[in-house]
């Protein structure tokens, strides 16, 4: 019923996906109401806040700007962050672009797990969804709808042998996410590997941080999970809604979509308060289901 920090202090580097920039990433506690904000320490800690009205460009990735400042690729760490209830922390960068690290958020649940958890002395907020609200461009939608906790449905359609029709359902809480999705590893067809180098992106991209499908299978198999790649969806449709900013009791379910429509209805859901409330009210079964996995020896609960 409170909200949470990490108890300690994080860190890791690595090349960044579509840049190929390196880049230092340490993860910091952070007071109450802060929120999630991340400091770009080689531009004298400028903060960019995890916030819709901060969303910049969503072509391939996700990516924050403020006053000029941009930050890309933001999701993998947004969603493992957002999955374990974490209200409020400092994300330290000293590059343009956060680390791809293996492709999925494993590594970055590994470093929330070695923080710990940290209680605090304010009452955790909910935006809770009072009315649906549906985004459609063609054959592709996203909708959000009432709830009571915060739940996610994901499908996703690809010609490929290995992929094809697949749907991934998934109550969210850290627990789920770890066990469930966190391993989940972006993906790109081989076919298109040149032409996404010739516009700039996946200048960092390589076997060791993303799947590539062939025709017909996979060139860096085994998979982790046989439907991965709708596992991996919903991981970024779960970093994306981390920019409403606030933790969420919902039910989103996304067809087709990708980062444009997410964000899409981060933004509209924002621009209309008749939409949702807040509320600190006794979501206890939920709220209990987003901190308590991360409970343990380990994790101060200090307060």
């Amino acid at each position: 019923m409170f909200q949470t920090t990490i108890a300690n202090r994080t860190s890791t580097e690595g090349v960044g996906l579509h840049t190929g920039v390196y880049g230092h990433l340490t993860l910091s506690p952070a007071p109450a109401e802060t929120g999630i904000v991340f400091r770009r320490i080689d531009l004298d800690n400028f903060p960019i806040e995890a916030q819709g009205h901060n969303v910049a460009r969503v072509s391939y990735a996700t990516s924050l700007m403020k006053q000029g400042v941009l930050l890309s690729t933001t999701e993998h760490l947004l969603a493992a962050i957002y999955s374990c209830g974490i209200d409020n922390i400092f994300i330290d960068i000293d590059s343009i672009e956060i680390p791809i690290l293996d492709g999925s958020a494993e590594p970055f649940m590994q470093m929330l797990e070695r923080s710990g958890l940290r209680r605090l002395r304010r009452r955790r907020r909910f935006l809770k969804v009072l009315k649906p609200l549906e985004v459609v461009e063609g054959d592709r939608r996203i909708g959000i709808y009432p709830a009571d906790d915060f739940h996610v449905c994901c499908y996703v359609d690809f010609p490929h042998p290995l992929v094809g029709r697949q749907q991934f359902e998934i109550t969210v809480n850290a627990e789920s996410f770890r066990r469930m999705l966190a391993r989940a590893r972006t993906f790109c067809f081989e076919r298109d590997i040149h032409p996404l180098r010739a516009m700039g992106l996946i200048r960092g991209g390589s076997l060791e941080n993303a799947i590539v499908l062939t025709e017909c299978g996979v060139m860096n198999g085994p998979l982790r999970f046989p439907d991965e790649f709708s596992r991996h969806k919903a991981l970024d449709l779960i970093g994306d809604l981390a920019l409403v900013g606030l933790p969420l009791l919902a039910r989103v379910e996304a067809h087709k979509a990708g980062h444009a429509l997410h964000t899409q209805l981060v933004g509209r859901l924002l621009a209309d308060p008749s939409l949702w409330t807040i509320t600190t009210a006794e979501a206890s079964v939920g709220e209990m289901e987003l901190t308590g996995p991360l409970t343990g020896p380990s994790v101060s609960a200090a307060d």
